[in-house]
C-alpha cells in the first residue's frame, strides 16, 4: 500500500504539469470540450455546463494546486506507512536502458523524507491559488509555472524512490532542470537570469561529482543498483574519495559553505511558493542523498569524515546566520538562514559519523536522529516563513525590511502565524526548533566518551559555535519580526497593506504553524517513530527516549538530561493566565493610555525607529573581519559655513567573502581560457581544414 501511495504522489505531480499545459488558454479548454463532444455526444449537456461555468484560469489554478496537494498527502501517507511498519518495498519499471531498468524502493529512510516533502507541499497547495493570481494578467506564462512546478515535485519524489544510480541521476536532473526554469520564471530581470544561470551551473557541477561518486562504488560493486553498490568493498582511500565526491555533490545542492553561492541568489528571485519548496524541501532532498550515500551505501565510516563534516557544518551555521543578519531583503535573509540550518544538520551528522566510527553506536544514532528531526523541523518552519514573506510581497510588493513596519496592525492574522515561525527558527521552547537543537547539544555533550584527545577538544569547540549560532539566530529573527511587524510603517505601500483576502494564503502557513507547535510539544512519539529508520542505518534503536513517561524526553538516560515540552507549555500558559487574572481581573488595574515620550521632537515618526541596518550594526562591527563591507555616508549641509546638516544618508552593502575569494577568481580564469580557446576561431577556411587534417593524423596515430 505504501508503494501504491508513492506512485500516486508522483502521478499526481505529473498530472498537475499536464493540467498546467491543458488549461493554458481558453482555446485549449475549448479544444478539449470539442473533442469530448465529438466522441461522446451524450455528454453534451454536462460538458457544456462545466465549461460554461468554470473560468479556465480558476480551473488552472485550483486544478493544478489540488493535484499538488493530493501528491503531498499521498507522499505523507506512503512515508508514514513505511516508517511505522519498517517494510522495504521494491519494484522495477520498464524504463531506462535496455540492460538497466528503473529500480524503485521505498524504505523507512525514503519514507521519512517523503513526509518531509509532503507536509510543506500540502501547505503550498493551499497557499498557491491565491498567490499566483497576480501572475494571471502578467507577461509570464502560468502554464510554464505550473508545468515546471509539477515536474520539480515529481523529480524530488522520484529521487526518494530511486534504487539505482541511473534512475537516481535521471530524477536528480529532472529536479534541477525544472527548478532552474522556476528560478528564471520572471526572466525579464537580469538578476533573475544571472541567478538561474549560476544555480544551473553549480547544480550540474554537483551532479558530475555525484556521478563520479557513484562511479567509484560501481567500479567495485559491479553494477549500478543500490544493492550492488552496498556490496562494494572499498579500501579506505577509495572510500574517502567516494565520500568526498558525494559531500561536494550533495553539499553543493544543500548549500554548504563555501559552495553555497547559488542559494542566496536563487531563492529571492523565485516565486515565493517555489522558494518555500526549494528551501524547505529541495535542500532536504540533498540531505537525504548524503545520508543514503554515506550511511547506507558505503561499507565503512571513518572518523576523518565526521571531522570534515563537523567543521564544514559549524562554519556554515555561523557564517550563514552572520550573513543573514546583514540582509535587508527578507527572502534573501531567509535564504542565508537556510545555509545556517543546513549547517546545523551537518553538525549533527558529523557528530553521528564520529561516534559511529568510534564504536559509540547509541550516541551515533542519537546524532542521526537529531539531524533527521531538524531536517523535518526546518522544512516546516522555513516553508512557513517563505510563505509568510510571499503573503507580504503579494499584498505590499515590498521585499526590503527597511520599507516595512507596523504590519501587525495591518495583517494581524499573518503576524500571529509568522510569529510562531520566528519563535521556532530561533529555537525557543516549547516549539519544534528547540527540540532538535537540544538533541544536538545533548549528543555533543557526550564527547568525553571518545578516546581521542583531539576529538574530545574538537566537539566542545563545535558545540560553542553552535551555541553562538543559536544566539545569533534569535537576534536575527527578533530583528525580522520587530522591524517588519512592529513600530510604524516606513513606506506608502506598507501603510496601505491589508490582510490577504484568499483564505488559503492563511490556512497554508497556519497548517505549518500548527505542526511547529505539535512537533515541539509532543516530540517523543515522533522520535519513537524513527526506530525502524535508525535500525536500518545503524542497527540500533534508542532505548530510553521516554524512560520517564511519554511527556518526557530522555535522549541519553534519565540521569543525564530530560526535557518535558508539554509541561513547559502548560507552565507558560499558567503563568500568563495568572498574570492576566491578578493584574486585570483581581486588582482591576486600568491601563493609562498616553502618547509615548518623543524627546521633544513633536511626535514620533518612522524615521525615529530602529532600521534593519541599525539593528544589526553591533554584530557587523564585532564580526567585521568576516564581512567585505562597503559603506557610504552622504551629507548635505547648509547655513553659515555649512554648519547645519540637512540631509544624512548612510548606505552599506555586505559582500560574501566566498564569492570574492573563490568564485570571482575562478570566473576570471574561465574567461581567460575561453578567450584563449576563442583564438582558434579565425574565420579562415584553410585554418579549419588544417585543424581537421591534424586531428585526422592524430587519430590515425593513436588508433594504429
Amino acid at each position: 500500500m505504501s508503494l501504491f501511495f508513492a506512485y500516486l504522489s508522483v502521478l499526481a505531480a505529473l498530472m498537475s504539469a499536464l493540467v498546467a499545459l491543458a488549461t493554458n488558454r481558453r482555446a485549449g479548454v475549448a479544444k478539449v470540450a470539442e473533442t469530448l463532444l465529438a466522441r461522446w455526444p451524450q455528454a453534451q449537456p454536462v460538458t457544456a455546463r462545466v465549461f460554461a461555468e468554470a473560468h479556465y484560469r480558476d480551473f488552472h489554478r485550483y486544478g493544478l494546486f489540488a493535484l499538488l496537494g493530493f501528491s503531498g498527502l499521498s507522499a505523507v501517507l506512503a512515508g508514514l506507512g513505511t516508517l511505522l511498519s519498517g517494510a522495504v518495498l521494491t519494484d522495477t519499471l520498464p524504463f531506462g536502458l535496455p540492460w538497466l531498468n528503473w529500480h524503485i524502493r521505498i524504505d523507512p529512510l525514503s519514507g521519512f523524507f517523503l513526509c518531509v516533502l509532503g507536509l510543506p507541499l500540502v501547505a503550498v497547495s493551499l497557499f498557491g491559488p491565491g498567490y499566483v493570481r497576480e501572475f494571471e494578467h502578467g507577461k509570464h506564462s502560468l502554464a510554464a509555472l505550473g508545468l515546471f512546478t509539477g515536474l520539480f515535485v515529481a523529480g524530488m519524489e522520484l529521487v526518494l524512490l530511486a534504487d539505482d544510480a541511473f534512475s537516481f541521476m535521471i530524477a536528480w536532473e529532472l529536479m534541477s532542470v525544472a527548478s532552474y526554469f522556476l528560478v528564471a520564471y520572471q526572466h525579464d530581470h537580469a538578476a533573475n537570469r544571472r541567478a538561474a544561470f549560476l544555480y544551473l551551473l553549480m547544480a550540474e557541477i554537483g551532479a558530475i561529482a555525484i556521478i563520479l561518486a557513484y562511479g567509484v562504488l560501481a567500479s567495485f560493486g559491479g553494477g549500478l543498483s543500490f544493492d550492488a553498490l552496498r556490496g562494494a568493498s572499498l579500501s579506505p582511500l577509495w572510500a574517502s574519495i567516494a565520500f568526498t565526491l558525494g559531500l561536494v555533490g550533495f553539499g553543493m545542492k544543500a548549500g554548504l559553505i563555501p559552495i553555497h553561492a547559488w542559494l542566496p541568489e536563487a531563492h529571492p528571485v523565485a516565486p515565493s511558493h517555489i522558494s518555500a519548496l526549494m528551501s524547505g524541501v529541495m535542500l532536504k532532498i540533498a540531505v537525504y542523498g548524503f545520508i543514503r550515500f554515506t550511511f547506507d551505501l558505503l561499507d565503512q565510516i571513518l572518523w576523518q569524515w565526521g571531522v570534515l563534516v563537523l567543521i564544514i557544518g559549524s562554519a556554515s551555521a555561523v557564517l550563514g546566520i552572520l550573513y543573514a543578519l546583514q540582509q535587508q531583503n527578507l527572502k534573501r535573509l531567509l535564504a542565508y538562514s537556510s545555509v545556517e540550518n543546513i549547517g546545523i544538520i551537518f553538525v549533527a551528522l558529523g557528530l553521528s559519523l564520529i561516534f559511529l566510527s568510534s564504536g559509540q553506536t547509541q550516541l551515533g544514532t542519537l546524532g542521526l536522529v537529531a539531524a533527521l528531526l531538524h531536517s523535518l523541523n526546518h522544512a516546516v518552519f522555513k516553508s512557513l516563513l517563505f510563505l509568510g514573506a510571499g503573503a507580504i510581497l503579494h499584498q505590499s510588493h515590498e521585499q526590503s525590511l527597511e520599507n516595512m513596519g507596523g504590519l501587525i496592525h495591518r495583517m494581524p492574522k499573518l503576524a500571529a502565524v509568522f510569529l510562531i515561525g520566528t519563535l521556532s527558527i530561533a529555537a525557543l521552547p516549547p516549539l519544534n526548533g528547540f527540540v532538535s537543537e537540544w538533541l544536538i547539544f545533548q549528543t555533543a555533550l557526550q564527547g568525553g566518551v571518545i578516546q581521542s584527545g583531539v576529538l574530545r577538544s574538537l566537539i566542545p569547540t563545535a558545540s560553542a559555535m553552535l551555541a553562538l549560532t543559536s544566539a545569533l539566530a534569535a537576534t536575527c529573527f527578533v530583528k525580522v519580526y520587530g522591524v517588519a511587524f512592529l513600530g510604524l510603517p516606513r513606506s506608502y505601500h506598507i501603510a496601505h497593506t491589508r490582510e490577504v483576502h484568499h483564505r488559503g494564503m492563511l490556512v497554508g502557513p497556519a497548517l505549518l504553524a500548527a505542526c511547529c507547535v505539535l512537533f515541539g510539544v509532543l516530540p517523543t512519539p515522533l522520535i519513537n517513530g524513527l526506530g525502524n529508520l535508525t535500525r536500518q542505518l545503524t542497527g540500533f534503536v534508542l532505548p530510553d527516549i521516554s524512560a520517564l513517561g511519554w511527556l518526557w524526553l530522555t535522549p541519553v538516560s534519565p540521569d543525564v538530561a530530560s526535557y518535558a515540552p508539554a509541561l513547559v507549555l502548560i507552565g507558560a500558559v499558567t503563568v500568563g493566565w495568572l498574570c492576566y487574572y491578578l493584574l486585570y481581573r483581581r486588582i482591576r488595574l486600568e491601563p493609562r493610555r498616553a502618547e509615548p515620550w518623543d524627546c521633544g521632537f513633536g511626535g514620533l515618526t518612522s524615521a525615529m525607529q530602529y532600521s534593519s541596518g541599525a539593528f544589526s550594526m553591533p554584530i557587523r562591527r564585532i564580526f567585521q573581519p568576516v564581512f567585505d563591507l562597503r559603506e557610504h555616508l552622504e551629507q548635505h549641509k547648509s547655513g553659515p559655513d555649512d554648519t547645519r546638516v540637512v540631509i544624512l544618508r548612510y548606505q552599506f552593502h555586505v559582500l560574501d567573502r566566498a564569492w570574492l575569494t573563490l568564485y570571482q577568481p575562478a570566473g576570471r580564469v574561465v574567461t581567460k581560457l575561453a578567450r584563449w580557446v576563442g583564438r582558434l576561431q579565425t574565420g579562415n577556411i584553410r585554418t579549419y581544414l588544417g585543424y581537421s587534417f591534424l586531428t585526422l593524423i592524430l587519430l590515425l596515430w593513436v588508433i594504429s
